[in-house]
């Protein structure tokens, strides 16, 4: 199983944010960014055969910069690309063989409540199923 604390342990790798974080955060610090489960309709993925050899996982990314709308739409854009330009990925004990990214760019949200800006990232983990990721 790949889970989105193993997601936010394979993000901070690339060196972008000062703080990572899974779930609700109350007191979100600039820089950060956020792994959650992206809210999806979609039905369960069934194999014909019985050959269930993948699963996806979707999770949407929230960048919450600062109170400057450049640098938060940079670093954004420096993560979009970095996960863009990924391959040969393992996140934990889980081998990633295609990352879907579900739009062209990150995703401006505005700001939050507090005026600092955001923006998402919404992609699709392809991943093996196997006895150490059951």
């Amino acid at each position: 199983m790949l889970y989105l604390a193993d997601i936010k342990d394979w993000l901070k790798g690339f060196n972008i944010a000062e703080h990572y974080y899974t779930g609700k955060l109350d007191n979100k610090q600039d820089k950060s960014i956020g792994v959650y489960q992206l809210k999806t309709s979609r039905e369960p993925r069934q194999c014909i055969g019985g050959m269930a050899s993948y699963e996806i996982k979707p999770v949407s990314l929230l960048v919450h910069w600062n109170n400057d709308s450049l640098e938060t739409e940079m670093a954004s854009y420096k993560l979009f690309e970095a996960i863009k330009q990924s391959n040969n990925v393992t996140i934990g004990n889980t081998r990633i063989p295609y990352i879907r990214l579900l739009s062209s760019e990150p995703i401006d949200v505005a700001t939050d409540d507090k005026g600092v800006y955001e923006r998402v990232i919404e992609l699709e983990i392809y991943f093996e199923k196997g006895e150490q990721n059951e």
